[in-house]
């Protein structure tokens, strides 16, 4: 039994601890890409993308296909957007970056989209806002 404990306790000690996601900006490429990924993996959950100044971000989720008119909530600000399946498998819309839906998401990290019965939520901790707010500030025109 004292041999179990032991051996236990041992890989409890060597598991890797969990990949970490994160929000990062690449401010530096055409388009502007916003990513919530795993760092120096193929991993993606959410993209944001734009053409800088052209105030339309493309938003892509993975792991989640939709098809249809989409609900975008933020705040107390609602957009409607045609969602669309993606390369990925995921579903992509598109969204102005002037639009009040999109800056509400800006300002507090969090927006759902509504497809039918499927609801996807997109929330950008505090501490990765100003990236969102960045990525804003480059995509409008």
């Amino acid at each position: 039994m004292l041999a179990f404990l032991a051996a236990a306790s041992l890989a409890v000690q060597t598991t890797p601890p969990a990949p970490a996601w994160t929000w990062t900006l690449y401010a530096d490429t055409a388009p502007v890409v916003l990513a919530n990924e795993i760092p120096d993996t193929a991993n993606l959950r959410v993209t944001l993308e734009c053409d800088p100044g052209s105030s339309v971000a493309r938003l892509t989720l993975y792991g989640a296909a939709m098809t249809g008119m989409a609900r975008v909530t933020a705040g107390e600000a609602v957009a409607m957007a045609e969602a669309e399946p993606a390369r990925s498998g995921g579903t992509k819309l598109a969204l102005r970056t002037d639009h009040p839906a999109f800056a509400a998401f800006a300002a507090g990290g969090r927006m759902t989209l509504l497809v039918g019965e499927q609801s996807r939520q997109v929330e950008v901790p505090a501490a990765h806002l100003a990236k969102l707010r960045r990525f804003s500030e480059l995509c409008s025109g």
